[in-house]
């Protein structure tokens, strides 16, 4: 699978710069001082652009009677490395929650851990990981 790209605005290099490096653990790429810096996210180049402005608010949909925010982003990663991401988020006091870590579709097609969070800017991220990743497109 080749990595996809996602530029996304932000209010703040250094909040960013922390929340991507430190807290989620990517690696920092080429960056532009003051205009945008790029982050590896688990093999995806992400491009945060210093626009000034909030993202703005995100809407929600519902998943499983879940309030989700619409849009987000994020990625599909193995089991272990998201129940080690969840802990590490967990054990971070500035981690801003849309949803806590969970088990959805329990016992169905499609079951799967997920969780919700903002970046510092506002930007809406889920990461999950599938209790078989034959069944992340499954119907």
């Amino acid at each position: 699978m080749r990595p996809f790209h996602l530029a996304f605005p932000i209010t703040d290099i250094e909040a960013t710069r922390r929340f991507y490096g430190e807290v989620l653990g990517c690696r920092i790429g080429r960056e532009s001082p003051g205009k945008w810096i790029d982050f590896d996210l688990f093999g995806h180049q992400m491009s945060a652009h210093l626009t000034g402005k909030p993202s703005r608010e995100p809407l929600t949909g519902s998943v499983a009677g879940d309030a989700v925010p619409i849009p987000h982003f994020g990625v599909i990663l193995p089991m272990e490395d998201f129940l080690a991401l969840a802990k590490r988020l967990e054990a971070d006091p500035d981690t801003r929650w849309g949803m806590r870590p969970k088990l959805r579709f329990e016992g169905e097609s499609g079951e799967q851990r997920t969780m919700f969070l903002f970046d510092p800017s506002g930007n809406a991220l889920e990461f999950k990981a599938f209790a078989d990743d034959a069944q992340i497109f499954a119907v």
